[in-house]
């Protein structure tokens, strides 16, 4: 789709301070502030940041990535869901027709918190994922009563197969492999691709996250089995992918709407 299209040249536009928001969510999760009130400020001199400062993507490049006042170096992983943020839109403009640009941007932009959430803190919220599964059905029934139908089977049979995989793994490792989190973001991709597209994300999921250690492991010259890994970008990347090109053999899921 030509991105002067009026909802994809929106989107692109607005995605860079979507992504903004979406960092301050994230670094501000589980802090007790939140994220109406208070000034952005430097996490290392605490000096208020001026609007110059806070330019999506242009600033940290005019900066280079350091504070303005005390030179400390500005988490990356903020530029990051801007930049993500954008790839997003700029993707959907790209592929999806009409207004079905914004539902791809949304799902991206909440999966996008999710992940940055779990990436920060080792947690998906259930208030997340949670609002995340319901808009999935409410999405699956605009295709028809099939479609809400494997949205439903979907979103039962995501959490159930991710929860017993958790349960078998602390039964015989005596640990958490998967938390309880990432069963409920499963359930969430079931809702948005239903039950024929969980192999997909699950696959998706799984193959970026061994590439991602493989990386790791590369430039650290060693895997460390023990450290524990956020599998929600992993399985946010996979659920979106699903949901906009499809499974491998498959038809993306919007196709049906």
């Amino acid at each position: 789709m030509d991105l002067a299209f009026p909802h994809g040249l929106a989107a692109s536009v607005a995605a860079p301070f979507v992504g903004s928001f979406l960092g301050l969510v994230a670094a501000r999760h589980g802090t007790g502030r939140t994220i109406l009130t208070g000034r952005s400020a430097c996490d290392s001199c605490g000096r208020t940041l001026a609007i110059r400062d806070l330019v999506p993507l242009a600033s940290w490049i005019a900066l280079r990535g350091r504070c303005r006042h005390c030179g400390a170096r500005i988490d990356p992983i903020q530029p990051a869901i801007e930049a993500g943020a954008l790839i997003a839109a700029l993707a959907a403009a790209a592929t999806l027709p009409g207004a079905l640009v914004w539902v791809g941007c949304g799902l991206a932009w909440w999966l996008i918190a999710i992940a940055a959430i779990d990436w920060r803190h080792l947690e998906i919220p259930d208030r997340l994922s949670l609002p995340l599964a319901i808009a999935g059905l409410a999405v699956s029934a605009i295709g028809g009563r099939e479609m809400a139908i494997d949205s439903a089977i979907g979103a039962v049979a995501g959490f159930a197969a991710f929860a017993a995989i958790a349960w078998g793994y602390r039964r015989l490792r005596g640990r958490t492999g998967l938390g309880e989190g990432d069963a409920r973001l499963m359930a969430a991709a079931g809702a948005w691709v239903g039950w024929q597209g969980l192999a997909a994300v699950a696959l998706y999921g799984a193959g970026t996250a061994l590439v991602w250690a493989l990386v790791q492991g590369a430039v650290r010259r060693r895997l460390d089995a023990e450290a524990p890994v956020p599998f929600g970008p992993f399985l946010g990347l996979g659920i979106w992918i699903a949901w906009m090109w499809g499974a491998p053999l498959g038809v993306p899921p919007w196709t049906h709407l």
